[in-house]
Parts: C-alpha cells; sequence; structure tokens
C-alpha cells in the first residue's frame, strides 16, 4: 500500500492497532456500569490539564495525566456521596473541568488557544515515536491487569452489592478502574482528540454489546470492531484527505447502524439482551466463593 511508505503513516497505524486495543476494552466495562459519559467528562478535564501545562511552561501531557488522575479518584469520591444520583458527579467534574480550562486559557493568552485546538480534535497522523511507545505500554498493561482482574470486575461490574458480600474492595476497585481509563484518556488525546475520545472508546463497545452472547465475546469484538474502525478510518482519511479523528468516529457511527453484515461473519446470531446477561451472571456466581479479595 502506498501510504505504508511513509514513516508517519506507519506510526499512526501502529498507534491505531494498540488504541483499538486500549479503548473497546475500557469502553465495554463503562457502558456495562452505565459510565458511558465518564470517558466524556475525562476528557473534557483533560482539558484544564492541558491549560494547566501551558500555564505552568511544563508538559501538557504530564500535566494532563496528574489532571485527569485527580480527577478519577474525585469521581468515586463524589459517586459516593451522591450514591443515588451518580450522574451528578459527572455533571460537577465536566462542569469545573471546562470552566478551569477556559480561565487558564484566558490567562496564559492566545498562543495557547491555538495548541489547545490541536488537543481538540488530535491527531494520530502527527503522533511521534515516544508516544506511540507509551500507547504500546498502555496496552500491555491494561492487558495484564484485564486478565489478572477479569472476574472480580465482571462481578463489579454486574452486580455492586454481590462483589460487596463478597469481600470484594469495591470502592478502591472502582477508583483503580477510573485512574486507569484516566491514564488511559490522558494518553490518547493528542492522538485521538478530547472531543471524540469517547465515541472511539464507547461505540465499540455499545455495537459489540448487540452482537455477542457472552461477556468474553462482547470484549473480543469490542476490539475487532476497534480495529475495523481505526484502520478503515485511517485509511479513508489519508485518500479523502479529511481529520482522522472525525473520519474515524464517522465510519463506527456507521457500523452502528450497519452492525448485521460484522455479525454474519463472525457468526454470532444472538442480541445482547437483558436475558442473556442475567444467565451470564448467574453462571458466573460460582466464581465468588474461590475468587474473592480479602
Amino acid at each position: 500500500m502506498a501510504l505504508l511508505s511513509y514513516e508517519f503513516m506507519r506510526r499512526a497505524f501502529l498507534a491505531a492497532l494498540f488504541i483499538a486495543g486500549i479503548a473497546p476494552m475500557l469502553g465495554v466495562f463503562l457502558v456495562i456500569r452505565r459510565q458511558s459519559l465518564m470517558a466524556d467528562t475525562l476528557s473534557h478535564v483533560s482539558l484544564a490539564g492541558v491549560a494547566l501545562g501551558f500555564f505552568l511552561n511544563l508538559n501538557p501531557t504530564f500535566t494532563t495525566m496528574v489532571v485527569v488522575v485527580v480527577a478519577a479518584i474525585l469521581l468515586e469520591y463524589l459517586r459516593m456521596i451522591y450514591s443515588g444520583y451518580s450522574e451528578v458527579s459527572i455533571a460537577i467534574l465536566m462542569a469545573g473541568g471546562l470552566a478551569v480550562a477556559l480561565v487558564l486559557m484566558n490567562i496564559t493568552g492566545g498562543n495557547s488557544s491555538v495548541s489547545i485546538q490541536s488537543y481538540l480534535f488530535g491527531s494520530i497522523v502527527t503522533i511521534t515515536q515516544p508516544q506511540v511507545v507509551f500507547l504500546g505500554i498502555l496496552f500491555v498493561l491494561i492487558t495484564f491487569l484485564f486478565l489478572l482482574f477479569r472476574r472480580p470486575m465482571y462481578v463489579l461490574t454486574f452486580d455492586e452489592e454481590s462483589a460487596h458480600v463478597e469481600g470484594l474492595p469495591v470502592h478502591w476497585m472502582s477508583m483503580l478502574f477510573n485512574v486507569l481509563t484516566g491514564v488511559a484518556i490522558a494518553i490518547m488525546i493528542p492522538i485521538a482528540g478530547a472531543l471524540l475520545i469517547s465515541a472511539i472508546m464507547v461505540l465499540p463497545a455499545a455495537i459489540s454489546m448487540r452482537m455477542g452472547k457472552s461477556f468474553n465475546a462482547v470484549i473480543l469484538i469490542s476490539v475487532f470492531i476497534g480495529l475495523i474502525g481505526m484502520l478503515s478510518g485511517l485509511t479513508s482519511s489519508f485518500y479523502i484527505d479529511t481529520p482522522p479523528g472525525a473520519t474515524i468516529t464517522l465510519v463506527f457511527i456507521a457500523l452502528v447502524f450497519n452492525y448485521k453484515p460484522i455479525k454474519k461473519v463472525l457468526f454470532f446470531t444472538t442480541t445482547w439482551t437483558t436475558k442473556t446477561r442475567t444467565k451470564i451472571a448467574e453462571n458466573e456466581n460460582s466464581l465468588l466463593s474461590f475468587y474473592k479479595f480479602r
């Protein structure tokens, strides 16, 4: 392929492979836990981290990671306070993050506004080699943690009360997941953009939940959908000269409304329903007796 003759496109495709493994894997847990907007919230809060970096004359990626991790911890704290209205914590952080970003942008001056806009939309084709390395490390870390904590996270995701009863450290696990999601967003923001990162995380998960007939199948399909969307969107953007992030998002949206051809290829014929989820949860309950945190 002609586009692979360019070094920046080779880096972009490698980054796309890593993002296709990272974002959907986290997105499945976000969607099932009804926290889809958390990705959007943390991506908006990340703008405050970017603005803080320019204000303090520091690396924006570093300040973004610090701010997003703090916000992820605060999100879990607010969720405990407003236990019956968990969406309130999302609204508070989103509003606060945007407000801080706008104030810092105004104080710093016009030049920073132009730079911050690059974080708003991102560009995977301008990715550097160190960013690719960071993505690779993050992919390995998230995959390792998923394999290590898959069963307790499964219980926590589907039935938080049962997780409490069985002795799982629910709040610590939720906080760890929030922090991991925040770190992933902070690293992917310069590549995918703050406005589109939530789509890359949530849309593959939303598609896979209509195709898979087990929890593991949903995870695998979401990664597969992520690969299709990232690679086809990146290729299309190269040939028709459109923004990569927006093109990738449009591909995912097209798949949301036209997922059946992929479903036939993968030989999955069962729709993700409440009945299916209940059956899976019942089968997994037997795992609690020997896989507990104390």
